[in-house]
């Protein structure tokens, strides 16, 4: 497990942006390919009105096609809980349904999210399903899922802590996360601190862009000139 230094500041910074401005940001500094880094497919935002959310991901691997071997209830994995306390705060859980299919129940339903939220965790990923939405999205608890079942049926954590992959995007406890109503992406935490100015940056460079789309003399020298100037920053940085 990889705990952050990332200071509470940076993550307040970060949920200024939309993850598509900051996935903009990471490209500029060349960390990754451009088609890695975020969850291309099995999940989808559930609340898209809710803001971003930044955190640090609690990973789990999950079932609900089977009884759980010890334990009755969907909840009552004590260890689990201890386990999610030792990622530092702020948290996103994120499990892994290895049901085949996924979805056979809900493990996040309003009792879930109500002890994650006491938890300080701002959102729960998975490929699997959800339910509860009308109380959950009241909370604030934002969620990522596969589906939508009316049962937890028999919703239960296998595991935790292990590295997982979920649409592409291989997950370890402690990554930062940050979602929003486009997906979710991961942050390089060693870059974390200079993204909210470039990010800001580009939204001056994209608003710039606009305005000249926008005021009545575009033309294709007119936009050749912005993107020029662009590209010249970009080299600069």
């Amino acid at each position: 497990m990889s705990h952050s230094p990332v200071m509470p500041h940076v993550l307040d910074a970060l949920k200024h942006f939309d993850s598509c401005t900051l996935s903009n940001a990471i490209e500029e500094l060349n960390l990754r390919p451009r088609n890695e880094g975020f969850i291309q497919r099995d999940t989808a935002c559930m609340f898209r009105r809710l803001p971003p959310i930044a955190g640090f991901a609690v990973t789990a691997r999950m079932r609900a096609a089977t009884p759980p071997i010890e334990g009755r209830c969907y909840y009552d994995h004590i260890e689990w809980w201890r386990y999610l306390q030792t990622v530092p705060a702020p948290r996103i859980v994120v499990a892994l349904d290895i049901d085949d299919p996924p979805g056979a129940g809900a493990l996040f339903g309003e009792m879930h999210a109500r002890i994650c939220m006491a938890l300080h965790c701002l959102g729960y990923i998975t490929n699997g399903a959800v339910r509860d939405l009308p109380p959950i999205e009241r909370a604030g608890f934002q969620l990522f899922a596969g589906s939508v079942s009316v049962s937890h049926s028999y919703a239960h954590v296998v595991d935790y802590g292990q590295p997982i992959e979920i649409g592409g995007l291989r997950i370890q406890s402690g990554d930062l996360l940050h979602a929003d109503m486009h997906g979710v992406l991961s942050v390089p935490q060693e870059a974390a601190p200079r993204l909210p100015g470039i990010a800001a940056r580009i939204l001056r460079d994209e608003h710039a862009l606009v305005e000249t789309c926008l005021d009545g003399d575009f033309s294709i020298e007119r936009l050749a000139d912005r993107i020029r100037e662009h590209t010249e920053k970009q080299i600069c940085q």
